[in-house]
């Protein structure tokens, strides 16, 4: 008898059956501290902590959130693709196996270096034109409660990522748009194995399923998600994406799809959105002007490359490792594989005055106007230097945001508020392009409304929940403006990090990382550029090493990776400690003499695969 099971599908269920059985596994032992508030929310639930082996190839390669997604953007480098065609192939199947986290109803920052130029490619979503800044505020002028709101018709943004992807193809594919849709079309009409992480996340959400749409494609007749291991089908998305395989992302803007996708937003039951086909006809991808900085280790000097406002990851991440390499360092900043007491103090103080500058300055910059006229301002070394003052042995009582170039600010800082989601890629190609993509629809599932343009047809894609994002309060107590507030057109403050890291002197490419995890995507990926470029780590035993970080408030420290000793050193220095699962999923090719190293994150299922 002939196996006709998509080959996909043969490649990755032995990765499915034993990341089943490693789906309730992980480190032990965690810390319990009495007394302590609650930890924030994170992006997405944990699932599990499964062993990644690190990789290694000689030509190309792919890090990608989910098996099948990986191999398909390997197989489109593999018959001639560039790094951007076996983006838009990982994009595609992502929608269809890792719904949760992105899509085409969302969006994505891409960073592409092509070996000589560098460009920063913006398709994060943007605010409907019949917006105001109180569109999360209630009657009374109180901010919505968060879950409410990102549930809602009114949190869905324009999506962008389609229309970014095809700018990209436009200057940088190399097989026809319609080829790299094959993948994830295939898998859509044949069916697909539920993950181990799916179903914990489908089992863990309740918004979900008051989607009809939804509930349907996901969910059983009793109310529980299909089993790990059944096999799903998606028809509908398969004729969405044959659809813009062979039209462009027209086919998402203008008729049928958009249509069911304004339709969709504007008759929510309890909070509808605005909108309108107008909004997504008038969707334009952004090319911006990537944001790098010099970074020195011991053995050479480099330049890191990051994604500009409105991401606020490259200038937070550049401020952490400028203001570290400002600080006093321990001569054993890891001690038996952890972070030292004194490294994490100085990190945690560092990244107090990452995120007081981020809650004050970053936002939209077509919006925005940075401080001193330039966003590198906040990553001057005068300017770090000054701010490194501030950083002593002790946890400083408030961190403020601080005056680069002297430039007084006009803006209220943000206050406080969850952000969610997100999937990062990672790709080098056989030509000399490589680039970092993060895509998102937001909260995992988005907003939790499933579009579909027949409803006779099982499935559909989901929206995102971006402009949650924004600030709901757009104005503090004395009416000075938020410069994160909703406005028309804006798209809204980031913390995607995809990050490009060069040698200063050759402008050879070195490593390209990026990470999921709401805010918490600044500390990841900061993480894993300290572990490889100063620590001298493997790719993978950076993504390895236990997470931390702060949102200026406590200093989160993953459950169970720190010992007792260390959380007490800490509360001694002043620090507020608190542990928690911090899913991080952490992608990362790293160049070693001809080949390139690959780590994906164990916390998450992304593999690496290549040539």
């Amino acid at each position: 008898m002939t196996d006709r099971t998509h080959p996909l599908i043969r490649f990755v269920l032995p990765l499915w059956i034993s990341a089943t059985l490693a789906a309730c596994a992980g480190p032990v032992g965690a810390i319990r501290l009495t007394g302590a508030a609650a930890p924030p929310a994170q992006s997405e639930s944990a699932s599990g902590f499964t062993a990644k082996p690190g990789w290694t190839f000689q030509r190309q390669a792919v890090a990608a959130a989910n098996p099948l997604a990986t191999e398909a953007g390997a197989q489109i480098l593999r018959v001639g693709g560039s790094a951007v065609d076996a983006a838009i192939a990982v994009q595609m199947m992502l929608t269809l196996v890792e719904p949760q986290s992105s899509g085409i109803g969302g969006g994505a920052f891409l960073l592409h270096h092509d070996g000589r130029r560098l460009q920063a490619f913006d398709g994060r979503e943007t605010a409907p034109a019949a917006v105001d800044e109180k569109l999360f505020l209630n009657a009374q002028g109180d901010p919505l409660n968060f879950s409410t709101a990102v549930a809602s018709g009114r949190s869905v943004g324009v999506p962008g990522a389609v229309m970014m992807l095809a700018l990209a193809h436009r200057q940088h594919g190399k097989l026809p748009w319609a080829r790299l849709f094959d993948p994830a079309i295939v898998l859509a009409e044949q069916g697909f194995p539920i993950s181990p992480r799916l179903h914990t996340l489908l089992a863990a959400d309740s918004a979900l399923k008051t989607d009809p749409v939804a509930a349907t494609y996901f969910y059983r007749a009793d109310g529980q998600p299909h089993p790990v291991g059944h096999v799903l089908r998606n028809p509908e998305l398969a004729q969405v994406l044959r659809n813009i395989a062979t039209m462009g992302p027209i086919a998402l803007h203008e008729g049928p799809v958009a249509r069911a996708i304004v339709s969709k937003v504007r008759q929510h039951p309890t909070l509808p959105g605005t909108l309108s086909m107008d909004d997504l006809q008038r969707y334009q991808p952004r090319e911006r002007e990537a944001l790098c900085h010099d970074h020195a280790t011991a053995l050479r000097a480099l330049r890191i490359c990051g994604f500009p406002p409105p991401s606020s990851g490259a200038i937070a991440v550049g401020q952490i490792l400028g203001l570290l390499a400002r600080t006093p360092q321990d001569s054993a900043p890891l001690i038996n594989g952890l972070p030292s007491v004194d490294w994490l103090h100085s990190y945690n103080e560092a990244s107090r005055l990452a995120f007081a500058d981020r809650a004050r300055y970053l936002a939209d910059p077509d919006f925005v106007a940075p401080p001193a006229g330039r966003w590198t301002s906040l990553l001057d070394a005068r300017y770090l230097d000054e701010r490194a003052h501030l950083i002593s042995a002790a946890r400083m009582p408030t961190a403020a945001a601080g005056e680069p170039g002297g430039a007084r600010s006009g803006w209220a800082p943000m206050p406080d508020q969850p952000e969610h989601g997100t999937s990062h890629v990672s790709i080098v190609d056989g030509f000399g392009n490589a680039l970092a993509m993060t895509t998102t629809i937001e909260s995992a599932f988005g907003a939790r409304l499933m579009v579909t343009t027949d409803p006779t047809r099982p499935g559909g894609f989901l929206l995102n929940n971006e402009l949650t994002d924004f600030s709901f309060t757009p104005r503090d107590a004395q009416g000075q403006a938020v410069a994160n507030r909703v406005e028309p057109g804006k798209r809204p403050r980031s913390s995607m990090s995809p990050t490009l890291v060069f040698d200063k002197v050759s402008g050879e490419l070195l490593m390209s990382t990026g990470s999921p995890g709401g805010a918490f995507i600044i500390h990841y990926t900061a993480k894993v550029l300290h572990g490889v470029l100063q620590w001298g780590l493997s790719p993978q035993a950076a993504v390895n090493l236990p997470n931390f970080g702060t949102l200026g408030g406590p200093l989160m420290l993953e459950q169970a990776r720190f010992p007792l000793a260390t959380v007490e050193a800490l509360q001694q220095r002043g620090h507020t400690v608190q542990q928690g699962e911090l899913t991080s999923g952490a992608q990362a090719l790293v160049r070693s003499g001809r080949a390139w190293r690959g780590g994906a994150d164990p916390r998450r299922e992304g593999i690496v695969a290549g040539d």
